[in-house]
């Protein structure tokens, strides 16, 4: 079964932030893998973010969080960006609050 990507404005006003090109084709292969067993990949995230998925891109340093709706064989991707604990720009801080804002 193939899934149907969609990506959110917000993920893709992150990924065309990236200023390398060669980072951002690489995860939008990544993002692309996606539309096949997508639950098989990434790991599910929990507290805040529960009901999303993360997924590893470039040399482990990037994340695309995503959700899965199987009814709609839809993956729907909520943001891109660099894993930066402690960090404001972290990709999980970010998604957070975009929940909290209600933008996703």
């Amino acid at each position: 079964m193939t899934y149907r990507i969609v990506v959110t404005p917000t993920a893709l006003s992150l990924l065309e932030a990236i200023s390398d090109r060669r980072i951002r084709e690489q995860i939008r292969d990544r993002i692309d893998g996606l539309a096949h067993n997508p639950k098989q990949q990434g790991k599910p995230l929990r507290g805040e973010l529960a009901g999303f998925r993360s997924l590893r891109a470039v040399g482990q340093r990037y994340r695309i969080l995503y959700r899965v709706e199987r009814r709609k064989i839809l993956v729907m991707v909520v943001a891109v960006g660099l894993r930066k604990e402690g960090d404001r720009h972290d990709v999980y801080r970010l998604a957070q609050k975009l929940i909290r804002l209600q933008l996703i």
